[in-house]
């Protein structure tokens, strides 16, 4: 019962039953359900759920697709070892950002473990930073740093010969980046921004279906807005978002990140009317950016206990703060 009111407490749209169904699996798993989806199929259905914000619905599939990867690797081929490592990696993604970092830690080692056995420095990569992330969540900022590096330098080993192997660097600079941002070590931060826009430079502004790092120049910029605001500079985070548009990002996920950070660095600012427009621009994209992520529902919550008679904030009350929990987050 404990269990069962801390999670409700949390404010998650998902239903108790899902983040626990998700946590049996990873201490049991149970049998795969036989589906005739190929896993590929199956895998990126379940990243097109995160994309689009339905967190909900994706932690209700979890247990069946980890559960089928799992079985793909009797054979032992690297591509069922990648796959595996993916699956993992897209847990961690989901628990991060409803604020479960113990079960993220698990997901992410996992993650880890078969992206080394497939052999792959790009699935390696993709592992690493979502261990990074956690541990960063987990105020291990230090050891985040040294892992994302360390896997910066595997890909860039590589030659960066293909935009894949560019993308993968890119991403990586921009994550320790960030990492640096939020430990206060403005130089390493500005710095890594600068390399990563470099290596983003000739990347397409839409990236190719099915490329395991998704990034743009504007996604670059994007993260230039969140090492700003996490080194305090709200008035260069403003400055740098008002430049990019929502149109720029192919998925709900990325529009909505651009409107919470951006919320984010008027918050900073003290401006409670842009801050609230922010956070409601942001749940007319995708409700779980602003629902189900505790950083952004303690803002709203602040936002009303502060400035409750602000624009947009009775509205942001009434759809986040009084909106009953319910299944398929967006």
């Amino acid at each position: 019962m404990r269990r069962r009111t801390l999670l409700a407490a949390a404010g998650l749209a998902a239903p108790t039953s899902l983040l626990l169904g998700v946590e049996s699996a990873l201490a049991d798993l149970p049998a795969p359900s036989g589906s005739s989806v190929p896993l590929d199929v199956r895998l990126a259905r379940a990243r097109a759920l995160f994309d689009t914000g339905r967190y909900g619905d994706l932690l209700k599939a979890l247990p069946d697709l980890l559960a089928t990867a799992h079985a793909r690797i009797r054979e032992r081929a690297d591509i069922d070892y990648a796959r595996l490592s993916a699956c993992y990696s897209l847990t961690a993604q989901v628990l991060v950002k409803i604020g479960r970092y113990d079960q993220a830690r698990l997901t992410a080692d996992r993650a880890g473990l078969y992206a080394d056995l497939s052999g792959s420095p790009l699935v390696s990569a993709a592992a690493a930073r979502e261990l990074a992330i956690v541990l960063r969540h987990q105020n291990q900022a230090d050891t985040a740093q040294r892992l994302v590096l360390r896997a910066a330098s595997v890909v860039e080993a590589t030659g960066l010969h293909t935009q894949a192997q560019a993308a993968a660097y890119a991403q990586l600079l921009c994550t320790t980046s960030y990492t640096a941002a939020r430990a206060g070590n403005r130089d390493e931060a500005l710095s890594m921004i600068e390399d990563a826009a470099r290596a983003a430079r000739d990347l397409p502004a839409v990236p190719p279906a099915g490329r395991l790092f998704a990034i743009t120049p504007a996604s670059v910029q994007l993260y230039q807005v969140g090492v700003h605001w996490a080194l305090g500079d709200a008035g260069a985070a403003i400055r740098t978002g008002g430049q990019l548009r929502p149109e720029q990002f192919t998925t709900a996920e990325r529009k909505g990140r651009l409107h919470t950070d951006m919320a984010r660095a008027w918050w900073q600012w003290g401006k409670p009317e842009p801050t609230a427009q922010s956070l409601l621009a942001a749940f007319r994209v995708t409700p779980a950016e602003v629902r189900d992520r505790p950083s952004m529902r303690a803002i709203v919550e602040e936002l009303n206990r502060s400035h409750a008679q602000a624009a947009g904030v009775r509205e942001l009350r009434r759809l986040v703060l009084a909106a009953a929990p319910r299944a398929g987050a967006g």
